[in-house]
């Protein structure tokens, strides 16, 4: 699976660490999140490097479908169910913050971006009351949205819908390239391909070890997507959620509004601008990560659904992304753990990073040098509204719980088999030792099947030939090598049959 937005002739790659440099900041991550808080703390004055464990947007932001909106589904009628008015008030304008400077950074570096209304729709009869519930906190909370019956430009029955006008899209790795330019003009080093596997306080600082060697700072921004350090349990108050996105040619015409259905099954509909013709843009179908039997079903049902409401559509791309949402449905942005300083740390965006991603990184910085947004104590990463999220964390906490002894479980009563077949991986037992085998390019590979970061068995994602861990959403390549989520190392490698 490859992002249509990665099919493109892609920026010179940046180096590796180099080893024994010191900083101001060391900024984990060179996604949205990453590259704005390292741009705000450069134009600061201080000394930063970004340190991105594959290439720059590889994770989130790369496989995102990049709606830079207000309206975000059902998100205000969820958060305002659990919080006060005004917290959902803060929630809107540190999003309408994060948007608007966004908007001008490209304005002011000629990035693209396409303003476009943005829709809630009811694709149900019973999701209509979702959409009025969204209407309702919308308004309450000062967006000038409004009710519609009709949407013709949707080939399809829907129930009612909220607009907003006025939203955005664009090309999210037009966006970091920008920035990663402008971090380049301003001596801010991006090191690519090193992954961050430990920080430990040392000589008064933090010393970041990575798989090419150390490099200290003063402090440390986590902008990982999850936190890959355990301190604060993040892995408990999140929960990762995988989902999926298509591009489509399509002969007849294309909506130029940018749809989300408030109820299930869901679907993102948007356009992409093309060299040659505009791209039909589809997604949904989220679940949480390791936990579906059979991800490329979930892609073939938006492929058979795309083509039977766009008669004629032809696939170019699929790929999918890894968010996560936070027990009480607001992000986490602040100190790693109460009084500490020195590791700050932003996630729980909930599908919403590109709004979320710049005014968690608006708040990081104007705490580093002093100042205080005044929305930013709701997203703070340690907050007493978190108690409103107790009973959604003891629902996933449960869920990890069960998926940890039925891994084990469907493991111990299985016994090594011939090797799967092409694209397929299973996990069974040699020995006591519960081994994961897939057959990847004519290569049959096994590793350990247990997750390195708190043992969960993994499970294969047929859809993007990966090991996938239903615990706490860390994933790995068909190598076993890293490729998102708490986890900082590999699935250990085991040698042939």
């Amino acid at each position: 699976m490859t992002s249509l937005w990665f099919d493109r002739s892609r920026s010179t790659p940046q180096p590796t660490l180099d080893e024994g440099l010191s900083f101001d900041y060391v900024v984990v991550g060179a996604g949205l999140t990453g590259l704005v808080t390292a741009l705000l703390l450069a134009r600061g004055g201080a000394e930063v490097a970004v340190v991105e464990a594959r290439r720059i947007g590889a994770a989130a932001t790369g496989n995102t479908t990049a709606k830079l909106s207000l309206l975000q589904g059902t998100r205000l009628s969820e958060i305002s169910s659990k919080h006060s008015e005004a917290t959902t008030q803060h929630y809107v304008d540190a999003n309408e913050e994060g948007q608007q400077w966004l908007l001008r950074y490209c304005e002011a570096h000629d990035i693209p971006v396409q303003r476009e209304t943005a829709y809630t729709y009811a694709n149900t009869a019973a999701g209509t009351d979702s959409v009025r519930a969204e209407l309702r906190a919308c308004a309450s909370a000062g967006l000038d949205v409004e009710w519609t019956e009709e949407l013709p430009e949707l080939p399809f029955p829907t129930y009612g819908a909220v607009r907003l006008d006025n939203q955005a899209q664009f090309d999210p790795m037009s966006v970091l390239e920008g920035l990663a330019a402008d971090l380049l003009e301003r001596g801010v080093p991006i090191f690519e391909n090193t992954r961050v596997q430990s920080v430990s306080r040392r000589n008064g600082g933090q010393s970041i070890e990575t798989d090419h060697g150390s490099v200290q700072a003063k402090r440390v921004v986590l902008a990982t997507g999850t936190p890959i350090l355990d301190r604060g349990g993040y892995f408990a108050r999140l929960e990762p959620e995988r989902s999926y996105a298509l591009a489509f040619t399509v002969p007849g015409p294309i909506p130029r509004g940018m749809y989300l259905s408030a109820d299930k099954p869901s679907r993102s509909l948007r356009y992409a601008p093309g060299t040659g013709e505009d791209l039909l843009l589809v997604g949904g179908n989220g679940h949480p990560v390791g936990r579906s039997d059979s991800p490329a079903t979930l892609v073939e049902d938006i492929v058979e659904w795309t083509q039977t409401h766009f008669p004629g559509a032809q696939l170019t791309h699929s790929w999918s992304a890894q968010d996560y949402t936070a027990i009480d449905e607001l992000p986490y942005v602040g100190t790693l753990l109460p009084g500490l300083d020195s590791i700050l740390v932003a996630t729980g965006y909930a599908k919403w990073g590109m709004t979320n991603a710049v005014a968690a990184a608006l708040a990081l910085a104007s705490r580093e040098f002093g100042g205080q947004l005044a929305w930013a104590d709701a997203m703070r990463s340690w907050r007493p509204s978190q108690l409103v999220g107790l009973p959604k964390a003891a629902q996933a906490n449960a869920g990890v719980g069960l998926n940890m002894a039925t891994g084990w479980l469907r493991a111990a009563l299985s016994t090594e088999s011939s090797p799967p077949k092409e694209g397929a991986g299973n996990v069974d037992r040699s020995g006591i030792r519960p081994v994961a085998t897939c057959t990847v390019d004519g290569v049959t590979k096994r590793v350990s099947a247990v997750c390195p970061h708190l043992y969960g068995i993994v499970k294969w994602n047929d859809a993007e030939r990966s090991w996938d861990c239903p615990l706490h959403g860390s994933r790995f390549d068909s190598d076993g090598k890293v490729l998102e989520g708490p986890v900082t190392s590999n699935l250990q490698a085991l040698p042939p049959r």
